[in-house]
């Protein structure tokens, strides 16, 4: 069982930055982070895997960049350019292993983030 905290969240103006940690109890595999604004389903936002490859939802390309630390366990999402769109609660998550699903990941907690405009 890995247990994953998180941190980072907050209120930031339109345009203004964040950056989001999450660490892990355990070794960890392909990190990642989601995103579930109020009334609508949860999304991917981006993955990282051990060797630092990097996959990331379209919309927030050349915004936001997802990087880890392998000696922490701990992974981080630098948020630029934030828009209100982005508002949301972030959840961080492991998977079991490189190939399993991110329906068997471990999750965090979340963590709000709120754009103001």
């Amino acid at each position: 069982q890995v247990q994953l905290v998180e941190s980072g969240g907050g209120l930031v103006q339109a345009g203004g930055s964040l950056r989001l940690s999450c660490a892990a109890s355990g070794r960890t595999s392909v990190m990642g982070w989601f995103r579930q604004a109020p009334g609508k389903e949860r999304e991917f936002v981006a993955h990282i895997a051990r060797s630092g490859s990097t996959y990331y939802t379209d919309s927030v390309k050349g915004r936001f960049t997802i990087s880890r630390d392998n000696a922490k366990n701990t992974v981080y999402l630098q948020m630029n350019s934030l828009k209100p769109e982005d508002t949301a609660v972030y959840y961080c998550a492991v998977k079991r292993d490189y190939y399993s699903d991110w329906d068997t990941a471990y999750w965090g907690q979340g963590t709000q983030v709120t754009v103001s405009s």
